[in-house]
């Protein structure tokens, strides 16, 4: 097997050294560059034609967003940043570089010596490995990433279910999710009448961080998820990490330590299917981008319980793995572009919202 080839873009030569000694030790990683600003890692790129970027978000010159911005309109490559989980700045620099067009953000490793310092390890190796097969596509700004791929009028709105009233919102995405949960929440206005739930794949030094970046790029609150905790309409609650998040009786969350599911914890199929059990009919389930197959069982399950069921259309999706994996098991009642998404929600939710 060809070995994934790999660029570090690291301006601490510490961390850069520990990265390539992390990278050397894996037989399915060839480092091809390791530079130390942007600028480098843009002068680069055709010379060392890497399978998947290493970035670091804090650079000298051109920080790590604005690399990955660069890189993704002119040389289309897999990102994974690699950032401080404890500090504020950088979380809010790694969500919205996941926004620009990287696939995921993992921690960044410290000394060997460190008790944490495997785990870390390992899994930068594995998204590295991972996020080199995933195929991406040159990035246009906010807002027009899709353009001309597939065009909206080609999708007809489902027509208006009748039956219950919504009650529930729960979305589940993974890779390419913080975007696609930016745009899809984005179009619910602060009067969105129901609780939504959130489930995304993600490392758990960065939930908090994530929450955080949401809450200050939609129009209603998000948080975290609390355990024993009322679900109120109008407010995103999010999984904290490495926790299932389930709603209960009288709409009160649980967060609980119970076994990975799909291999994910939290995992979206755990939220679907509590809906499925408490809420029947009156629940909406939203499957979006991702890796895998968590949440399409968890979907069906709602389906067949009379809820409505949404899954992304494979034209927007960075990786058409979960909402295909729904689609296949027929779980979804509505398959639509990103972009339709929130307002066919909005149309679910407060059939008088929107005309």
């Amino acid at each position: 097997m060809t070995p994934v080839r790999v660029m570090l873009v690291e301006d601490s030569l510490v961390v850069r050294e520990l990265l390539r000694y992390i990278v050397s030790r894996d037989p399915r990683l060839e480092l091809v560059a390791a530079v130390a600003s942007g600028e480098e890692a843009l002068a680069g790129l055709q010379a060392a034609r890497p399978d998947v970027i290493s970035m670091d978000i804090r650079l000298p010159g051109i920080d790590g967003l604005e690399t990955t911005r660069r890189i993704m309109a002119e040389h289309p490559t897999p990102i994974v940043v690699v950032a401080d989980s404890v500090e504020d700045s950088s979380l809010r620099i790694s969500m919205n570089a996941l926004r620009a067009g990287a696939l995921s953000v993992v921690e960044k490793p410290v000394a060997t010596t460190h008790a944490g310092y495997e785990a870390v390890a390992d899994q930068i190796c594995t998204q590295l490995r991972i996020m080199a097969q995933v195929p991406v596509i040159r990035r246009r700004p906010i807002g027009t990433e899709w353009a001309g791929r597939t065009s909206l009028a080609d999708f007809a709105a489902p027509a208006d279910p009748a039956g219950q009233a919504p009650s529930l919102l729960a979305i589940g995405a993974s890779t390419g999710g913080p975007p696609a949960l930016a745009r899809v929440i984005g179009a619910l206005p602060k009067t969105f009448p129901l609780p939504v739930l959130v489930v995304q794949h993600m490392g758990a030094a960065f939930m908090e961080g994530f929450a955080s970046w949401l809450d200050s790029v939609v129009a209603l609150p998000v948080s975290l998820a609390r355990d024993g905790e009322r679900a109120e309409p109008g407010r995103v609650y999010v999984a904290p990490g490495d926790r299932h998040l389930e709603i209960g009786t009288g709409r009160v969350m649980r967060v609980v330590e119970t076994e990975p599911v799909s291999g994910q914890r939290p995992a979206a199929t755990v939220l679907f299917r509590s809906l499925a059990r408490q809420v029947g009919a009156s629940g909406i389930g939203v499957l979006l981008t991702g890796m895998g197959e968590d949440g399409a069982v968890g979907l069906a399950d709602m389906h067949r319980a009379g809820a409505q069921t949404v899954a992304e259309h494979e034209s927007t999706a960075v990786v058409y793995g979960m909402p295909a994996a729904a689609v296949r098991l027929g779980a979804a009642r509505a398959i639509l572009p990103l972009d339709r998404i929130g307002d066919h929600v909005l149309r679910l939710a407060d059939p008088g919202a929107r005309p």
